[in-house]
């Protein structure tokens, strides 16, 4: 071909083009709440898919509640009425708290499937896709907070406080359960496979949440032990949910969780220091996996070294995004 016949095919091919192309103006950049609120539709739109996410929130508010209320009352208080009534803030609060390990294994499957650097791509605010998870993983810890109530109150659980003093231990657990998700989403970033996350979340969880103020008074037990659980901040937590539930709380107990809130929310973010502008080049090279070009084809003799490339590739990439 011709320069001068390519010369005159350039009108009609710009002509398919621009018909190809939307004349309507470009939309707006979406805000942070709106790319947030977004994420999370996402994210209750997965538990529609997939309702077996369902399993642990559902099956972990009556195992415990049940469990314990019979396992214990008897011994412990002599009635298992007069233990629930102390047992029910501390099971709400340990089912919440683990519940919101999903939030770090949710995070890295979606990292190690390749998920975010599609997110990565989109002209959205940076963070909007973690919390957006996260407050789709509120939704799971109010229907697990509504399950151990009701649960509770069919048992023989009366509340001093009424109404609102529920609806308050309810909203505490939900902004202390918002900000411990964060230190999840960490270990998300850094760890290589949702079964890792889990296991990791889990060996923190487990130790603060028995050995708190949950089941037994702290005075019943050895000194070393007890100093432990007057640090614990699941004890603070505990017994700031009791007092609001029955109507015994004071301005410390709840300033005491909210502080804690916010110090685990300081903490993420500053885990994450703030970097320089990047170039357009530095740019472009944060939309492949790794910050490099890992272009190369996938081939019989190397899936397992690709995958684990692309997922390291994806958690890097993903922190230095967050931290821009």
């Amino acid at each position: 071909m011709t320069t001068t016949q390519t010369t005159a095919l350039r009108p009609a091919a710009d002509q398919t083009v621009h018909s190809a192309l939307s004349m309507e103006a470009r939309p707006r950049r979406p805000s942070a709440l709106s790319a947030s609120l977004t994420f999370g539709w996402r994210a209750l739109l997965k538990i529609k898919h997939v309702p077996e996410q369902l399993v642990d929130v559902i099956g972990i508010p009556i195992l415990f509640t049940l469990l314990f209320t019979y396992l214990f009352g008897g011994a412990l208080s002599g009635s298992t009425g007069d233990y629930l009534q102390s047992l029910l803030p501390g099971t709400l609060a340990m089912t919440l708290v683990l519940v919101s390990v999903y939030t770090g294994v949710g995070l890295n499957t979606d990292i190690t499937e390749g998920t975010f650097d599609r997110f990565r791509s989109l002209p959205i605010w940076r963070p909007a896709a973690l919390v957006g998870a996260l407050l789709g993983d509120a939704a799971r810890n109010l229907l697990a907070a509504a399950i151990v109530i009701a649960l509770g109150l069919a048992m023989g659980f009366r509340p001093n406080g009424g109404v609102a003093g529920v609806l308050l231990a309810v909203a505490l657990l939900l902004v202390f359960s918002f900000s411990l998700a964060w230190i999840w989403t960490a270990l998300a970033l850094v760890l290589r496979t949702p079964g890792a996350v889990s296991n990791a979340s889990l060996l923190f969880v487990f130790p603060l949440t028995f050995a708190s103020n949950v089941f037994v008074e702290p005075r019943t037990m050895p000194s070393w032990l007890q100093a432990f659980v007057d640090a614990n901040p699941i004890s603070h937590l505990v017994t700031a949910e009791r007092g609001v539930m029955h109507g015994t709380a004071t301005g410390g107990d709840v300033a005491w969780v909210l502080l804690t809130s916010a110090a685990l929310v300081a903490v993420r973010t500053a885990h994450h220091p703030p970097v320089p502008q990047q170039t357009l080049n530095e740019r472009h090279n944060l939309s492949m996996p790794c910050g490099r070009d890992c272009r190369k084809p996938m081939n019989a003799a190397s899936p397992p070294t690709w995958h684990r490339h692309t997922a390291a590739g994806a958690r890097a990439g993903y922190r230095r995004a967050l931290a821009a």
